[in-house]
């Protein structure tokens, strides 16, 4: 029973979400925005987020690096380290820990404000001016991650890559030149377009999640519950279409 009632809270969740974000590229078309509201969103995504992404991308990549050579060396098969672990990165890694960052760094301060403006009835005096919220508030945050996260995969991708040449200059003595060629020569354009394309979809979700979840509390008591609630649907909703987009990119490219 209470499977099915999960199933059920997933499909009400999702309609909900989905008239939410119907909203926001109805805003998105019919307003204009200023680069100013627009620009301090992407520096509170992208740039403030840098640090973070150097850190774990760098350290994936050398993970990667690693865990790759321990099977390659049964083969003596250390050199195509580079081709696995930009292939790796660009697909799959680089897109999904970026985004998870940015949802639980990004995402959860942003439903934490809206929360609060919500609770302090700041969201109800922008009602009583005819500002809608929505308008006001979601749009510049969804257009700052559009903008900001498929940008940070790209330097995660970058970075990752750098990590795995670490390891292979250090432990394997792999010449620089010759491992970027081997990374050139095993990436497409699709691998790197599916990852971007991945960060864009992610890029919604974490932004309409977390603004829908800050728009709900009621008291101050909820603000911790839906920013932890933000937080965990973010990662469910990133992890379940990326399967699905990973799915789908398999039968369209094989």
């Amino acid at each position: 029973m209470s499977f099915i009632k999960g199933i059920e809270f997933l499909f009400r969740y999702t309609g909900r979400l989905g008239i939410f974000v119907k909203d926001i590229f109805y805003f998105l078309f019919t307003h204009k925005r200023t680069f100013r509201s627009v620009s301090k969103e992407i520096t509170f995504v992208g740039v403030d987020s840098l640090f973070l992404v150097t850190l774990i991308s760098f350290f994936i990549g050398v993970i990667v690096a690693f865990q790759t050579a321990y099977q390659l060396k049964k083969f003596s098969s250390e050199i195509y380290i580079a081709a696995l672990v930009a292939l790796s990165i660009t697909r799959e890694l680089g897109p999904v820990l970026t985004a998870l960052i940015v949802a639980a760094r990004s995402g959860a301060s942003i439903t934490a404000g809206i929360g609060a403006m919500k609770i302090s009835e700041q969201i109800d005096a922008l009602e009583s001016f005819a500002v809608n919220p929505v308008d006001y508030l979601v749009v510049p945050k969804f257009v700052g991650f559009l903008f900001s996260l498929p940008l940070l995969t790209i330097y995660a991708d970058f970075l990752g890559i750098l990590g795995g040449y670490a390891v292979g200059a250090t432990k394997f003595s792999i010449p620089f030149n010759f491992y970027f060629s081997m990374t050139f020569d095993a990436l497409k354009y699709k691998d790197v377009g599916t990852g971007l394309l991945k960060s864009f979809c992610f890029a919604a979700i974490i932004a309409s999640v977390s603004c829908f979840e800050g728009l709900r509390p009621l008291s101050s008591s909820d603000v911790a519950k839906v920013v932890t609630q933000s937080v965990v649907k973010s990662f469910f909703l990133i992890i379940v279409f990326d399967c699905i987009l990973t799915a789908l990119f398999y039968f369209v490219f094989v």
